[in-house]
């Protein structure tokens, strides 16, 4: 292999036309270019599928560890964290209230009247940023996952 191409190196340096060396030189950069830009989006994609997997697995999480209005969030949060490889700031669990069929969400449980049917939430926030390799170049710029997601605990 190392031979054949230090064969072809030998030929292109021998080409007294060398219109192979130009051409070359056009081709290479461009073709790097797009083979690290393709490598990028898929790194790009293929975190978005893992973040949107983790977000799917919230409810079983949430479920699990739920114990209606007396869920500890900080468990949650720690087991997020720990199973999609995120740090603190970007995890946030808040517990949530509906009053009776309210369409809106309140963060405080005084919030609803003394006769309200309550049921309470577990809202769940992942947000990562991504910085592709073209942007160390001036070309675009960090791509920024956010992902919630709202499960009902009682």
């Amino acid at each position: 292999m190392m031979l054949r191409l230090a064969s072809l190196f030998a030929r292109l340096r021998d080409d007294r036309a060398g219109s192979v060396v130009v051409e070359t030189a056009i081709v290479i950069p461009v073709l790097v270019v797009l083979a690290l830009g393709t490598f990028d989006v898929s790194r790009m994609i293929a975190r978005q599928s893992e973040m949107q997997a983790g977000s799917t697995d919230v409810q079983g999480i949430v479920l699990a560890v739920s114990n209606g209005t007396a869920t500890n969030v900080g468990t949650i949060k720690q087991v997020l964290m720990s199973s999609l490889s995120l740090s603190s700031d970007e995890v946030a669990v808040t517990k949530v209230y509906r009053c009776t069929t309210n369409d809106t969400l309140v963060t405080a449980i005084s919030s609803c009247s003394s006769n309200a049917i309550i049921s309470t939430y577990v809202q769940v926030t992942l947000t990562e940023s991504y910085e592709p390799v073209w942007t160390n170049f001036g070309v675009g710029q960090a791509i920024n996952y956010r992902i919630q997601r709202t499960v009902q605990v009682s």
